[in-house]
Order: structure tokens, then sequence, then C-alpha cells
């Protein structure tokens, strides 16, 4: 009698392999039992698995290593914990291939249906008003009317166009809440209009421009502005991208913080980080209403420059027409050369700091507020920078907007309790001392040392209040801040103190001596020859001056608890949105014009990957003058 035919599947789980290269056989087994289970079912007749492990097998004392090659049947417990596995598998399949085939089957229907919608044409009604186009901030009761809930009065038939920020299906209803960076509007679509194939595919963040009649909001529902609009027509004006390019996939809640500062012009269509951008602009219309109610003319000083402000190590350095210059650290040395002819001045403009720091007050470009008065004293510096603050937190929080956003954005925000603690630099180390708050080595605080931000920071909060840090030691503040004439071992400087974010203003006294302004020159090392039209103001009719500077965007965060630039320049975020971008081991710090970037480039000293380099910042097309430095 003929022996039966076998069919023998082997699997070596040391050497096997789970995917297409292996067939069961010996030269290509499998690596575990399930899948072959799963290649070639148990219910196969006449089939057996026959297992080794030819690497890792046990081998008995005495044996020959070579036992490790033989096949061996699949023991009954292996087969059982396979079998398990197996049929959890095999159900896991079945379901996803029930899904796969009502995936394909909804699709159809959804393709059947979209093919339906195209045959779906709407046109505006003739017979109705003719809309008044507004902007979805428009909330005069003179021009818009809205047909009460509960009444026939008609509303106003309005025309708005604005980008789909939220978008929700509801039975034979889609609610729209449209945005156009004035204000929010939701607008309700139904009969007609939601079965034609534009409104079927809608996308977040699609522009459209919408006809209807504006209403009020039943009793017990909510809408921005309590009033709604229901569209009787519309069309699309540009289509955003959906699926995989949708914006909330490429913004996701989840995102790392490097995908969203990438990606951070998207980010700015989103409510909180808008809000952020308005209460900015706020922020600066109230600077400057404060500046003008007091009198002052604002300049603006050269961002370009050949002298250094705060120290040579924080300088962006570039070739300007063969000279060395420098991108501003600060405005004030041509500030206060305003003085004799304008009065007490002010400007917004940008500064650069090229500090390579990773921490949130840190920024290499910033929005720098600067002012300097003159004929004054340290006391009147104090004084006017305390009614300067409350001052213009009180204009913005004047604007009913602008301090909802700001209640939104940072909901334990209030303003500043007047006076201001006053405290000298010498106290602040006593108070650190005795708190047992180290400085940055871990050591106690000594007289001299520059109080790191941790220790700054956590005496702010401890004391719970603003404070004026007066009264700096000479070595640790810059070379024109004037000598305090009762104790010239420290100067009549200020850092202005806020709980929950620290410095937010600093400012001096400014040396108004001749002798002693040369004498600093000489103390620092710096050639005063560069200086001359600085040293001047000391020579022809010098005087008693004074004044500070203000990062905005540490201003905002104080107040905004949130990241407050447009797109933010510092050493890690730029480093990360350009050099991975490029794939270049760099770091670039920019800014300027687009004219320089060869020069700048070749400068660097890195001659690799230039080109492709230049190329690929002028493609991302910012339009401002971007690489002025490049650190390997």
């Amino acid at each position: 009698m003929a022996a039966s035919s076998v069919i023998l599947v082997h699997i070596d789980e040391d050497v096997g392999k789970d995917d297409q290269t292996a067939t069961g056989g010996k030269s290509a087994p499998y690596k575990t039992l399930v899948h072959a289970f799963l290649q070639q079912p148990p219910s196969t007749p006449d089939i057996q698995y026959l297992t080794r492990k030819s690497v890792t097998g046990p081998v008995n004392e005495g044996e020959d290593p070579s036992v490790r090659l033989e096949w061996k049947p699949a023991t009954k417990s292996a087969l059982k914990k396979a079998t398990n596995l197996y049929e959890q598998r095999k159900k896991k399949a079945a379901k996803e291939q029930e899904l796969v085939i009502r995936e394909r089957e909804e699709a159809e229907k959804r393709r059947l249906v979209l093919e339906e919608a195209k045959k779906v044409v709407i046109k505006e009604d003739e017979s109705l008003p003719k809309p008044l186009k507004i902007r979805l901030n428009e909330t005069d009761p003179e021009k818009i009317k809205l047909r009460p809930s509960d009444g026939d009065t008609p509303g106003t038939r309005v025309r708005v166009v604005g980008r789909v920020h939220h978008l929700r299906s509801q039975k034979d209803m889609i609610f729209v809440t449209l945005s156009d960076g004035y204000g929010l509007l939701q607008c309700i679509f139904t009969g007609d209009l939601v079965k034609t194939y534009d409104m079927m595919t809608l996308t977040l963040e699609t522009s459209i421009a919408i006809h209807g009649e504006m209403r009020a909001v039943p009793p017990k529902n909510h809408a921005y502005d309590d009033r709604e609009l229901h569209a009787d027509f519309f069309t699309i004006i540009g289509r955003a991208a959906g699926d995989k390019e949708a914006i909330t996939t490429r913004v996701a809640r989840d995102s790392d913080p490097h995908t969203l500062y990438d990606n951070r012009h998207l980010v700015l269509r989103g409510e909180t980080s808008s809000s952020v951008m308005k209460v900015r602009a706020a922020t600066l219309r109230a600077f400057r209403k404060a500046f003008e109610e007091k009198g002052m003319l604002e300049v603006t000083p050269p961002a370009m420059v050949q002298t250094q402000v705060e120290g040579g190590s924080t300088l962006f350095e570039f070739d300007y027409y063969g000279e060395k210059a420098f991108l501003t650290q600060s405005s004030q040395l041509y500030l206060e050369t305003c003085l004799p002819s304008l009065g007490d001045v002010f400007c917004v403009c940008p500064s650069f700091r090229a500090e390579k720091s990773l921490t949130r007050r840190h920024l290499s470009e910033y929005t720098h507020v600067e002012a300097e008065l003159d004929f004054i004293s340290f006391t009147d510096l104090l004084d006017y920078l305390e009614d300067m603050i409350c001052r213009v937190i009180d204009l913005v929080l004047s604007e009913p907007l602008i301090a909802q956003y700001v209640k939104n954005l940072n909901p334990t925000f209030t303003p500043p309790s007047r006076p201001f603690k006053r405290m000298k630099y010498a106290e602040a180390i006593e108070w650190l001392v005795e708190h047992n708050i180290p400085n940055e080595e871990g050591q106690p605080h000594r007289f001299g040392d520059d109080i790191a931000e941790a220790a700054e920071r956590k005496m702010t909060d401890m004391l719970n209040r603003p404070i004026f840090l007066t009264h700096f030691p000479t070595e640790i503040k810059a070379f024109y801040m004037k000598k305090d004439p009762d104790d010239p071992r420290v100067t009549e400087s200020v850092d202005v103190l806020m709980p929950g974010v620290g410095e937010i203003v600093g400012g001096s006294m400014r040396m108004d001596d001749w002798d002693e302004l040369m004498a600093a020159y000489k103390r620092e090392g710096m050639d005063p020859s560069p200086y001359y039209w600085y040293t001047d103001q000391r020579k022809y009719g010098t005087s008693p001056h004074g004044g500070y500077g203000l990062g905005l965007e540490r201003f905002l965060a104080w107040m905004c608890g949130r990241y407050t630039s447009l797109p933010p320049r510092d050493w890690h975020a730029v480093a990360h949105a350009t050099a991975c971008r490029f794939g270049l081991a760099a770091t670039f710090h920019y800014y300027s014009t687009r004219a320089s970037w060869r020069s700048v480039l070749q400068d660097s000293g890195e001659p690799q990957g230039t080109r492709k380099l230049e190329v690929g910042c002028r493609q991302r097309g910012s339009g401002t003058l971007e690489a002025l430095r490049l650190t390997t």
C-alpha cells in the first residue's frame, strides 16, 4: 500500500523569515508557527509542522551541536498557543476585510452621490434684495437688521467673504463658521445648497463668498454675536486641500514644537495665535498713544550700524561694501543724539542679539520699544517707567475686544498694582542669601554676581509684585551707564521685573560727562573713534538724561502667557527651520536684504552647499534679507 503524501512545513525560530521570501521548505523556513498557520492553515489535510532552533536550540551535555539542525514535530503546547493566536488573527483579518469592503461600498456610494451633486446647479434669486457687502465684525444695528427668531420681519441680506473656520453637518443642514480676520460668523446652509458638489466637498480653510439673510439666534442656541446668516447663495473662491494635506493634518493638536514652527503660517490661522497678534497690534497702538500723551516724538534709527551697545559677543556681523558692520543691538545711542533738537524721543524698531540661548526669554530678533528722556533724574526715570507701563496696560484693556482676548489667553493676568517695589541690587543679593537661593554655580550669591534668570524669577514670584531692581554694579552693566554719585561701585540702572516672566524693561541714566565716558571706553577696551558722534553729545551742551529699552515680546508674554512672535527668530528655531530643511549642518541667523546673499555666504567660509543654500533660501521667499551668520 502506497504511503500517504504528507505536507511538511518547516519553522526555524532562529533564521526563518515571516515574509514573502519564506515558503515553508527546508531552505526557506518560516520564523513562527502562527505565521506558518496563516500561510498554510492547519485545516489542510495531511499537514505537519516541523520546528527547530538552528542556532540557539538546547544541546544536552555530551551531544553534538548538530542536533540543533534536526527538524522535530511541533509540541502540543506550541500548536495550541499558535492555534489561539491564529484564530485571533483570522477574526481580526476578517473584520479588516469587512471594513475594506464597507469602505469601498461607501466610497462608491459617495462617488455616485457626488456625481449626482454635480448636476445640481444653483443660481442667485434675482428677486431678493441686493446683498450688502460687510465684514464679519460689522454689528451696527443701523446697517444690519436681524430677523427675530420668532418674527417675520426680514433681516438684512448681506454678502460676506472669508474662510471656513469650522464645519459640521446635521441632517439636511450644514453649519459653517466663517472667518475673515476681523470676526467670526455662523452660516447655515439648507435645501439645494447642501446638495451641491461644492458644499458636499467643502474643506476647512476654503475661501468662500456667501449671500444670505442675517437672523437672531433662537433662544437656548449659541453663536458668535448671537446672530447667524441663513445662506441663499454661495460661490467657492479658493478651495483648500483636504485629506492628507488638510490643515488639521499639517498642524494637529499633538504636533511637536518643530512641526508647529515650520507651519507657523498655518498655526496663525487658529483663534489663539491670531488673538495674540491682535493683542500685539493693540499694544503697539497703546505704546504710541502713551508716548504721544507725554509729548514724545517717534524717530526711526538705522538697523545697520558700525558700533556696539550691549557687547561684541552678541553682534551679528556682516560685510558692508568692504567694511565691517553690524545689525543693531539697540537704537539707544542714536536716540540720545536726537534729544537736543527733538526733545524726548522714542522708537519701535527691530533689534538683534546673537545669543545662542535656548531660554524662552531670548530672541535673535525682537521688537524693541526704546525711549530717551532729557533733563531728568534717576527718580524721574523710575516714576516715568511706572507710569508708562501702567498707562499702556490700561489703554490695551480699555478696548473691550482686546481685553476679552487677554482674558481668554491668560485668565490669571491682572494689571500691576502701584507703587512698584523699589529694591537695590545689594538688597536683592541679601534677600537671595537669606532665602537660600543660590547662584548658577550653586553657591550663595555675592555682590558682583550677575543674578541669573532662575533666581531673579524666583525672587519676583515670591515677592509677587512688580519690582524696580536698581543700582547694579558697574562691571556687569553697559559702558554708557552713569555711576551713582553716592556709590561709584554701582550704576544708576534699573531692571523692571514682573511676576511670572521676570525682566521686561532695562534702563539707566546715561553718562553725561565727557571724561567719564572716555574712561569707560578705555575700561572696556573700546576704540572711541567710531563713537565720535556719540561722544560729541557731551561736548556740545551736555545734560542729565536717561532712557530704557523694552522687549515687546516679553511684555506680551507677561500679558498673554503665549508665544508672541509672528515667526520667532531664535537660535534653535531658525536652526531647525533652515538647516533641517536644506540638509546642512549649520545654524542660520537671518535678517537683511536679499541682495546680500552671495557676499554673506562667501564670507561665511562654508563653500560646501553654498549654492544650494542660496537657492533654497530664495525659494522660501521671505522678502527680507536673511542669512547674516552661518555657524558650523
